[in-house]
C-alpha cells in the first residue's frame, strides 16, 4: 500500500568532531521517504526553492517516490539547517536555521494523494499537519512527529492534532516536555491520554519505547527495543526520520496496523536508522537494499538471544 509523507526538504551543513559536509540533502521528509522506499511506494509532499537541483528530484523518483506533491517555488531558496555535534554524537547545537520557502508552506494535496491509506506527518508546524490531515479521505493509519518548539509555542494545535491521529513519535526530551513527566514510562502513558492509540519514544543510541493503548490481556503496558549497536557513527542527522520511515514503510508494505505488525515495524525502523548514521546525508542508505536490512534483522535477532 502507498504511504504519504509531508515534511521538510532541506540543505544541511553538518559538523561532527571528525568531519564536516556543506549543503547536503536533508530534511525530515527526505530521510523518511528514502527509508520508507525500501518497503513501499511513497507520495512526497514538500516545498523547495529554485536552488533545488533537478537531479535530487530524479533521485527520489528512481526510488519509487512520487514527487507530484513536491512544489518548486521560483525566486525562493530551499529550507536550510546548519548544526554541530558534540563529541558524544548525541547532542548537537543548531548554528543556523533558514526557513526560506518553508516559512510560507501551505500544502494543497494532489487529488491522487488524498486516498493514500498510510500517512506520516513529519516534523513541522501542527497547523500544517492538521491542514494536510483535513485533505485526506479516511486514511487507515496516521502517525505524526513533533519537536520542542511546536510543543511550547503551538501546544493547543498540537493537542488538537493528537485527538485526530493514531500514533505519535517523539524523542525522550520531547516526551518529558509535552507531558511534564520526568519518568518516561509515566510520560508514555500520559501521551496516550491525549487521544493517540500508540506512542513511540525514541531514545537515540538507547533504542525506543513503545506504548500501545490495547486493552487485550496479552498486550503489555510498554515494550522496549534496543538500538542496533553501531561502532562507526559518522552523522546521526536524520536517524529519527529514518526510523519513522522504516517503521511506516513496513506497515504500509504489509497493509497492517495490529500490535505484532507495529512491533516488527519498530525493529525495521531501528535497522534503517542504524545504516543512516554510518555516513552523511543519504550516502550510506544509497548503498544498501532491502536484502541488507533483512540480513541485519537476522543478525539483530541473534544479538538479543540471551537465554
Amino acid at each position: 500500500m502507498k504511504l504519504l509523507v509531508v515534511g521538510t526538504i532541506a540543505f544541511d551543513s553538518v559538523e561532527t568532531p571528525t568531519a564536516s559536509r556543506e549543503n547536503i540533502m536533508g530534511g525530515s521528509a527526505t530521510f523518511f521517504s528514502y527509508a520508507a522506499s525500501y518497503f513501499t511506494p511513497v507520495n512526497l509532499v514538500g516545498v523547495v526553492g529554485e536552488d533545488w537541483p533537478e537531479e535530487n528530484t530524479k533521485m527520489f523518483q528512481s526510488r519509487n517516490i512520487d514527487t507530484t506533491g513536491l512544489e518548486v517555488v521560483a525566486g525562493e531558496k530551499t529550507f536550510s539547517w546548519s548544526g554541530k555535534y558534540l563529541p558524544n554524537m548525541n547532542d548537537r547545537e543548531t548554528l543556523e536555521l533558514n526557513l526560506n520557502v518553508f516559512g510560507s508552506f501551505n500544502p494543497d494535496l494532489p487529488e491522487s494523494y488524498k486516498n493514500t491509506p498510510f500517512v506520516f506527518l513529519a516534523n513541522g508546524m501542527p497547523e500544517i499537519q492538521l491542514r494536510v490531515l483535513s485533505q485526506m479521505r479516511e486514511p487507515k493509519l496516521v502517525v505524526a512527529d513533533t519537536m520542542d518548539i511546536w510543543i511550547t509555542d503551538h501546544r493547543d494545535s498540537l493537542l488538537e492534532l493528537l485527538k485526530q491521529i493514531d500514533g505519535l513519535v517523539l524523542n525522550d526530551s520531547e516526551a518529558k516536555l509535552l507531558t511534564g513527566e520526568e519518568n518516561l514510562v509515566m510520560a508514555g502513558r500520559k501521551v496516550l491520554e491525549y487521544g493517540v492509540r500508540f506512542c513511540v519514544i525514541k531514545k537515540g543510541e538507547h533504542g525506543a519505547m513503545f506504548f500501545p493503548s490495547d486493552d487485550s490481556t496479552e498486550c503489555l503496558d510498554c515494550y522496549v527495543l534496543p538500538a542496533y549497536p553501531t561502532a562507526d557513527v559518522v552523522d546521526p542527522t536524520g536517524a529519527g526520520d529514518s526510523f519513522a520511515g522504516g517503521m511506516m514503510g513496513y506497515l504500509a508494505s504489509v497493509d497492517a496496523t495490529d500490535l505484532d505488525s507495529i512491533k516488527k515495524a519498530l525493529v525495521y525502523g531501528t535497522l534503517v536508522a542504524s545504516y543512516n548514521v554510518e555516513d552523511f546525508s543519504l550516502d550510506r542508505m544509497m548503498q544498501i537494499e532491502r536484502s541488507d536490512l533483512d540480513d541485519r534483522l537476522e543478525e539483530f535477532c541473534r544479538m538479543m538471544t540471551l537465554v
